[in-house]
């Protein structure tokens, strides 16, 4: 079957945030981990099933501090990295918050392409760890709309604040 359709082609722009931190990968990982909290599943299908409003069920799913993110996704690359001769241990992640999803994905849906967003930390040399994430309001600020824009610049700083609170430096980029 084919259907029809019509290609719509939007450049964006994007900055890549590297921070090599002077932390073991296993320390980095653990306490990425601990500060954003994987999605609780369960609560989240006890809050649908119940009718749970919009604020309560945002309010009852977000993470801790006041970066409120939480794990959508992880993906643990290592074991099968080291199958294609590579030992370096990484893992990556999923991150956002529905607030500010929804902010954004009831002006364009495709704004879901964004967020959550990526986040990857991989061990790099002697005890240092690489994080590395896309500044999340670059490719946001291509689809033209001031709302979007303006959730991605929230998102810019929940990701500084999560690094800092990680005992990170807050990148030039997410500094607003």
């Amino acid at each position: 079957m084919t259907y029809r359709a019509t290609e719509r082609l939007h450049p964006i722009d994007g900055t890549r945030i590297e921070l090599e931190a002077e932390v073991p990968f296993a320390a980095l990982r653990a306490a990425f981990e601990a500060e954003v909290p994987e999605l609780d599943h369960d609560l989240l299908r006890r809050l649908l099933d119940s009718g749970a409003d919009w604020t309560t069920l945002t309010r009852s799913l977000a993470g801790p501090g006041s970066h409120r993110l939480v794990r959508f996704w992880s993906s643990d690359a290592t074991a099968v990295m080291r199958v294609g001769g590579i030992d370096v241990p990484g893992v990556g992640y999923l991150v956002g918050d529905y607030a500010t999803a929804a902010r954004m994905y009831r002006h364009d849906a495709s704004a879901a392409l964004y967020a959550p967003f990526r986040v990857e930390l991989h061990a790099a040399g002697e005890g240092s760890t690489v994080l590395s994430a896309d500044q999340p309001s670059a490719p946001l600020r291509g689809f033209g709309n001031n709302k979007i824009t303006q959730a991605g610049f929230e998102l810019d700083r929940m990701l500084g604040d999560l690094l800092e609170d990680l005992g990170l430096p807050r990148p030039s980029v997410l500094r607003r």
